[in-house]
């Protein structure tokens, strides 16, 4: 006989979940149906995971936040957000059924800790280019701004294509960042 290793249980866990999640609310889908779904008993999902929450706080960190934290650097976060929207695309009912299952304020805290990363590490990356102290102030700008896009547009409350939300905002962050180096400028030839 042989036994499923811990990622593929895991794995079949958050599948059966989702599937789950297409139907029904979050608050609505009992452990028994997620673990009748994909043949495991109980006991094998709480050695695993210790709620339904848990399991999708793993599962976003497993496939949609993973897409982010491979591109790193200034020149690579485009392509993750845009990653991170097609993940959104291909997954709404799941995305929307945690969004309102899960409430916004959880669901942002899971998305503000790895895009807090990409873009620190994108703020630092330019400013360094620019010749421009780090600035936490604007990674959290920036942090939050694009948290709240993403949650809008899952929502439908953006009009936008994911390609012309992130052009905004690189366009909003490099605009920024070209006028603290004219105003830093402008401060050395008065001096």
């Amino acid at each position: 006989m042989t036994y499923p290793t811990s990622e593929n249980t895991k794995h079949a866990l958050a599948a059966a979940l989702k599937q789950c999640m297409k139907q029904k609310p979050l608050d609505k889908i009992s452990i028994r149906e997620i673990t009748d779904l994909c043949s495991l008993r109980r006991e094998t999902f709480y050695y695993h995971f210790s709620d339904i929450y848990a399991l999708v706080q793993w599962l976003f960190e497993e496939e949609a936040l993973e897409l982010l934290r491979r591109h790193q650097g200034a020149h690579l976060w485009r392509e993750g957000l845009l990653d991170l929207f097609r993940y959104i695309q291909d997954n709404r009912e799941f995305c929307l059924c945690a969004l309102r299952s899960i409430g916004h304020g959880h669901l942002r805290r899971l998305f503000l800790q790895d895009l807090q990363a990409i873009v620190q590490r994108t703020v630092d990356q330019l400013s360094q280019e620019l010749g421009l102290p780090a600035d936490d102030l604007v990674t959290q700008f920036y942090t939050i701004a694009l948290a709240g896009c993403v949650e809008s547009w899952l929502l439908g409350e953006l009009p936008y294509t994911p390609e012309e939300l992130i052009q905004f905002a690189d366009t909003m962050l490099q605009d920024h960042l070209q006028g603290a180096v004219l105003r830093r400028d402008a401060g050395t030839a008065k001096a």
